[in-house]
């Protein structure tokens, strides 16, 4: 390792852990019903005060930017890039929001973020 960048490597480690630490309190909040953590888009208007999570605004951008640092580095946070994969999850089919962080906590606490969450199809 190049002394020069081992401050560096330290901070985006630490960087790493605020978000892993964050993205779990996230998590858990949002499994248990509260929404917006993958999304800040409001379903109807009225509830768009009631829905509002700075945390989660937070968090996602923190995700973009630590995602940002790491490819100047060549180098990838599994955690972080699985996050913002399901913060673009939008449309009938998205399982929502409680049920999605209860599968990805699930992930986490199996150990399975970074590898591929269906089996690649095989033509024969």
């Amino acid at each position: 390792m190049d002394p020069d960048n081992a401050p560096e490597s330290d901070q985006l480690d630490a960087l790493s852990q605020v978000f892993s630490d964050q993205l779990q309190a996230c998590l858990e909040e949002c499994a248990h019903g509260r929404r917006g953590l993958f999304s800040d888009v409001a379903l109807v208007e009225d509830e768009a005060s009631d829905r509002a999570w700075a945390e989660a605004s937070r968090l996602r951008e923190l995700a973009l930017a630590l995602q940002n640092l790491f490819a100047q580095q060549e180098k990838r946070n599994p955690l972080c890039d699985e996050f913002l994969d399901l913060c673009s999850m939008h449309g009938e089919s998205h399982p929502g929001e409680p049920r999605l962080a209860r599968l990805f906590l699930a992930r986490i606490e199996r150990g399975q973020v970074g590898t591929p969450t269906e089996e690649p199809w095989k033509p024969w």
